[in-house]
């Protein structure tokens, strides 16, 4: 930019005015400056082409988080599924004279799971953390070798 300054003169409504000092206090520059880039960033030819780049960015990444968001709706839904199974299997219809019995017990366990869950989900550690994002040969997820999961 040369040093021939050229003075303009013109009115901004009053909040637009205090937007813009206020961006200029925080970044520590001139209202001038401001008012200056954002002219040359309106008028010139490339900043469609710089937008579309911007947006570009953030919509790859955007992308990304929908993925990883996905695979992990995905993954407890088969957690989920996995453990119903297994108690459906495994856990045959109990007789009416042990029913009570067996909620009571059920509402014990219950409260210690939700326990185990909230510790888990303040400070760990995570079943993402225990189970492998990698794809393997066969396109399918494959799990890490981390055992048993605590708590």
């Amino acid at each position: 930019m040369s040093a021939l300054r050229i003075k303009h003169t013109f009115r901004l409504p009053p909040d637009l005015s205090a937007q813009l000092a206020d961006y200029a206090a925080r970044k520590r520059v001139p209202q001038a400056l401001v008012v200056e880039t954002a002219l040359s960033s309106f008028l010139s030819g490339d900043s469609s082409e710089h937008l579309e780049g911007v947006l570009s960015r953030r919509l790859d990444r955007l992308s990304r988080q929908a993925d990883r968001l996905t695979w992990h709706v995905e993954l407890g839904n088969e957690t989920l599924a996995l453990f119903v199974r297994f108690w459906l299997i495994n856990n045959p219809p109990l007789p009416d004279t042990a029913l009570a019995a067996a909620q009571a017990m059920g509402r014990e366990r219950w409260e210690r799971f939700v326990e185990t869950l909230n510790r888990r989900m303040e400070f760990g550690p995570r079943l993402r953390n225990e189970i492998s994002e990698d794809v393997d040969g066969t396109g399918e997820r494959g799990s890490a070798d981390a055992g048993e999961p605590s708590g």
